[in-house]
């Protein structure tokens, strides 16, 4: 083969052993540190936080001069694991005199994005939006040269919390020695919540033959916001629209993973938990199948309304002529 040959398949051949080698080679994940998925989901699945809702800077202004436009810029994001839609989080805005300052109607937390999602593996900050509320002219009446109002901004939102705590049941609690057992049953105690301000703390486990007896303890995290069933009405509660029944209500479904066992009763019956000084309790019973012990998810399923409040002070001063 002539030389000029011999040294193009030589090239070739050492082309390709680089890009073999090239692709051998294990990829280097994005950042400096990579947090692998277990690490991320569990992030996701905890925390004890939902809607975060501030005032960016100098928005509104701490003093304006009437006749001008007042614009307040809400920055609110998601910071639990539970997806929000248009209908499902509003902020309005009370404190002031609707004829002085005209026009601060309630807005979605979702305006504008359809969706404010919550956090997930790929967004572990949850979802961010902003909003406007814009009163075109301010009018301080004749006579008046200074009005202090103190600006309420009320956020309502529904959201839901699943928890999921591995149980262990035993059918044949008291027959069996405990070096028959894969494991024994013992109460769980869960800390730093399930992606929302409401959640689970504790679940007691109690067998007696073949039923398995859960005492589930159920805890307003947040305690800056106030529980609310999931019935009351979020789209005006800056107003006179919640009522003292609505106040510290969770509704609530337990079942045992995969259909383990069948459900005997939850009490409450009516399947609404009421909160007292922010905790509550459910107790389920469940007939469980079988000869041996196993572990098995307890599934939870909490759906409520939140509200939360902050306020912030500002001076409007007459114009001068």
């Amino acid at each position: 083969m002539p030389k000029r040959g011999v040294r193009v398949v030589y090239a070739i051949g050492i082309l390709t052993i680089l890009i073999l080698l090239t692709s051998c080679g294990g990829r280097v994940a994005a950042g400096d540190k990579p947090i692998d998925t277990a690490a991320r989901l569990k992030q996701v699945q905890t925390g004890t936080q939902g809607i975060e809702v501030t005032v960016l800077p100098n928005n509104p202004p701490p003093l304006i001069y009437d006749q001008n436009e007042l614009i307040t810029i809400l920055e609110i994001q998601n910071k639990g694991n539970h997806d929000l839609g248009t209908g499902d989080c509003f902020v309005q805005v009370t404190g002031f005199d609707p004829n002085i300052i005209r026009g601060y109607v309630t807005h979605s937390c979702a305006e504008n994005t359809g969706t404010l999602e919550g956090k997930n593996v790929y967004n572990l900050q949850g979802g961010i939006n902003q909003i406007e509320f814009h009163s075109p002219a301010v009018s301080l009446p004749s006579g008046v040269f200074e009005y202090n109002p103190t600006l309420n901004f009320v956020t309502c939102y529904n959201y839901h919390t699943r928890a999921n705590p591995s149980v262990c049941v035993d059918p044949l609690f008291y027959q069996v020695t405990p070096q028959q057992k894969t494991c024994l049953p013992h109460d769980v105690s869960i800390g730093g919540g399930q992606g929302g301000p409401v959640g689970i703390s504790y679940v007691g486990v109690t067998m007696i033959g073949g039923k398995a007896i859960f005492e589930i303890n159920v805890i307003n995290f947040n305690t800056a916001g106030r529980v609310l069933s999931p019935y009351s009405d979020i789209q005006n509660c800056g107003q006179a629209s919640i009522e003292y029944k609505d106040l510290d209500k969770v509704t609530y479904n337990v079942n045992l993973g995969g259909g383990t066992g069948s459900l005997i009763n939850c009490e409450p019956r009516d399947h609404i938990v009421r909160l007292n000084n922010g905790q509550g309790k459910i107790v389920c019973q469940f007939n469980i199948p079988g000869t041996s012990a196993f572990e098995t998810p307890l599934m939870i399923d909490l759906d409520y309304n939140f509200v939360q409040s902050f306020k912030k002070t500002v001076k409007i001063v007459k114009t001068p002529e």
